[in-house]
This record gives structure tokens, C-alpha cells and sequence, in this order.
């Protein structure tokens, strides 16, 4: 099973990147995650940074990786970042989100954890065919039938090492098929693109890093100031299972940057 990725991770206007991404390909497993460190608490980049290096060591040496192995690693990730608040006052309250895409070669199947509102995307014959549930006040808020546009995106009930402790969420293993397509993303990528415009870039290009780079400069078109930081995961070739679209379709990857 070939398995190719990219990624991203830039700063926006903002004083620093509290994002980190991670990635671990073997000959039998492999993981791709994004941390994003929760703003206006004090420490969140670190947080995004014990998050992201204990659960890819927790899985380094993993022969065959099992979805009760790699629960275990995000619990072990909460529980290091909870550690570390402890050594620091300063940081007493520092947390992250976290989204990981879990991938067992030997079985073909694939699985995906998350906390807060970073997201895991999974594509099939070029559309979208499962997508996480973000852990936010606006989507229980959507959920339960009530108007949400005036809450506040970026209220949360669940991250990594938040004072309320919530299990993350984790999916039901995926068999894998040839053509599959994954974007393991935080939410200064997602909430300026529509699930419509990922799929279309994704018609469109050959490579996950061409995926990624017409995304990218889209968002940069838009010009937003949030942290962004994103990962593609191609299993065997997409290209091969999608079609081109229109070029009426394809106008937003087209237009300059001007």
C-alpha cells in the first residue's frame, strides 16, 4: 500500500505559530497529526509540542498499530501535558487540540482521533465521506437545531489538558481503498474553506503536494491572520479515481493573487 503525504504550518499575522504537526510513516503503521495550542492561555505551543512528541514516540515502536494502542498514546499525551502544568504555574492551564489519523498497512485500515476543533478529513472517489465533529459550543449548538452563527468558533468544551476532562473522540477503523484521500487540519485551514473547494482542488491535481499548495493559495488569497497548518495523505493514487472538473469549477485555483 503506497502511502505519500505533504504539510503545512504558517504563522498568519499573529505573534506566534501554536501549531504543530507530526508525522510518523513505517513499514507496517503510520500517523499524521496536527496540535493546535488553545489561545489566550499562556503555553499553548507547548502544549501542542508535548502532545504532538508523546504520541508519535508512544507509537514508534508499534509493529502492527492497533486502535487500542494509539487510544492509549492520546490519553498518555493528556496526561504529559497535565504533568507539565504542574512543574510550571505559568503554564497551568495550557491545552490543545489535537487531530490524528491512524493508518494499520498490514490490515489496510485507517482511523482517526480528535479534541477541539481540529479535523480529519476523509475523501472517497474525490468527494467527502466522513468528517469529525468539532468539540465546540457552535456545534452543539448547530446539532441541537439552533441558530449559531453569532457563537464564537473558537469556544470549546474538549482539548488536551483543559481544566474539564473529556476523553477525546475516536472513529471506528476504515478499510482502506486505492484512491483515498485524507487532510488532517486545524481550524485556521478549514473554516476558510469550504468542503466543496477541497474537493475540487482535489480533482484537480496529481500530487498531495499539489492538493495542498492549491489550497494554500486560496487561503492566502483570502488573506486570514490564524494559524494554519494542515496535512494530505494520499493511499495509492487518487488522481487515478477522480475526475477534472469544469473550468467554471475549477475559477478559484485559477484567478492571480491579485
Amino acid at each position: 500500500m503506497n502511502i505519500t503525504f505533504a504539510s503545512l504550518s504558517q504563522q498568519g499575522t499573529r505573534d506566534s505559530n501554536q501549531d504543530r504537526t507530526g508525522s510518523s510513516l513505517h513499514e507496517h503503521s503510520a500517523c499524521f497529526l496536527v496540535c493546535d495550542g488553545v489561545a489566550g492561555l499562556a503555553g499553548g505551543d507547548i502544549a501542542a509540542q508535548i502532545a504532538c512528541d508523546t504520541l508519535l514516540n508512544q507509537l514508534e515502536g508499534e509493529c502492527q498499530l492497533t486502535p487500542e494502542a494509539t487510544h492509549q498514546a492520546v490519553e498518555n499525551s493528556d496526561r504529559a501535558i497535565r504533568a507539565a502544568q504542574q512543574i510550571n504555574p505559568k503554564f497551568s492551564q495550557m491545552s490543545t487540540t489535537l487531530a490524528a489519523l491512524f493508518i494499520d498497512r498490514v490490515q489496510q485500515r485507517a482511523w482517526w482521533a480528535h479534541a477541539g476543533d481540529s479535523r480529519v478529513y476523509h475523501f472517497r472517489h474525490g468527494y467527502l465521506n466522513q468528517v469529525t465533529r468539532d468539540h465546540s459550543l457552535a456545534q452543539q449548538m448547530k446539532e441541537a437545531g439552533y441558530e449559531n452563527s453569532g457563537i464564537n468558533n473558537n469556544l470549546l468544551y474538549n482539548a488536551l489538558g483543559a481544566e474539564t476532562v473529556h476523553k477525546a473522540s475516536y472513529s471506528d477503523p476504515l478499510p482502506l481503498e486505492d484512491g483515498d484521500a485524507f487532510l488532517v487540519c486545524t481550524d485556521g485551514f478549514w473554516c476558510h474553506l469550504t468542503t466543496g473547494e477541497m474537493e475540487q482542488a482535489l480533482r484537480m491535481v496529481n500530487h498531495c503536494e499539489e492538493w495542498l499548495a492549491l489550497m494554500q493559495k486560496v487561503l492566502n488569497r483570502r488573506k486570514k491572520s490564524d494559524n494554519l497548518s494542515a496535512i494530505a495523505v494520499w493511499v495509492g493514487s487518487p488522481q487515478e479515481t477522480t475526475l477534472l472538473l469544469s473550468l467554471t469549477d475549477s475559477a478559484p485555483f485559477l484567478l492571480s493573487h491579485d
